[in-house]
């Protein structure tokens, strides 16, 4: 079933988020997450989230715009190594609450709170048109990139930001892909990094599995970004949008409430 699940998952978000800016992050982490604990679940999406995005830099890579790069990247990648450090801390701490509902025992942890709220924050972009138009002047790139690779390091979040503070800097849209593409290659390469180096080997020990599933999923989104860079001039995202949307804050309150 997660096999499944999973796949499904990857290969339709990634189809559309080639040209939308996000969405691979924000849904395939909440799938990964209903089979393995939390930090195995954001690991593991972050895999799949690099070489998904290395792949499309083959694809898109070549309209990227270095200037832009530079000024959002390099920022988000130091914000994403902060934010993954903190991921780590948080995943050892013991629980806030525990509470029995539906025969079944609960625990509110900090790592839960956080990252259902952060789902559920991410969903208001999907969601509210006001957020999900929201842009930011050029002049504030390095604080887009400081905030972007913060969340993603944190959460695997980071799309959503990133697409509000490229989308006003007059880009034309191949390069405005491109320039999306690059820069979260760097930022994904910054928090692989800290996670690897701080709880893969402790987290995925005995969870051998979920490689396998990083396989899978990588593979689907490959296929997922193929396809998609043949759709980017015949779909529109909106009702797609608030279905995940929708779907990310059932996920997030029941993560942050210690359901999931």
């Amino acid at each position: 079933m997660e096999y499944i699940v999973i796949c499904l998952v990857a290969v339709l978000v990634s189809a559309l988020t080639l040209f939308s800016g996000f969405g691979l992050g924000t849904l395939l982490m909440p799938a990964f997450a209903l089979f393995f604990p939390l930090p195995v679940a954001i690991a593991a999406t972050a895999v799949v989230h690099l070489a998904n995005n290395i792949f499309k830099v083959i694809l898109v890579g070549k309209q990227a715009d270095w200037s832009v790069v530079l000024r959002f990247a390099i920022p988000g990648a130091i914000a994403a190594m902060i934010g993954a450090a903190l991921l780590s801390l948080f995943a050892g701490a013991a629980p806030l609450a525990t509470y029995t509902w539906g025969g079944q025992a609960h625990e509110v942890t900090t790592i839960k709170l956080v990252i259902g709220a952060l789902i559920v924050f991410f969903a208001l972009f999907e969601l509210i048109p006001y957020f999900n138009k929201l842009a930011f002047d050029r002049k504030y790139l390095p604080w887009g990139g400081l905030l972007s690779g913060f969340f993603g390091g944190l959460s695997g979040n980071q799309g959503a930001l990133r697409s509000a503070f490229l989308i006003k800097a007059g880009l034309r849209k191949e390069a405005f892909i491109g320039t999306g593409t690059v820069s979260s290659v760097i930022v994904d390469a910054a928090r692989l990094l800290v996670y690897g180096l701080s709880f893969y080997s402790v987290h995925f020990a005995g969870v051998q599995e979920v490689w396998g599933l990083v396989l899978a999923a990588t593979a689907a989104a490959f296929l997922g970004a193929f396809i998609g860079a043949r759709l980017v001039k015949k779909i529109t995202l909106r009702t797609l949008q608030i279905i995940v949307g929708i779907m990310l804050m059932v996920v997030g309150v029941g993560m942050a409430s210690g359901l999931l």
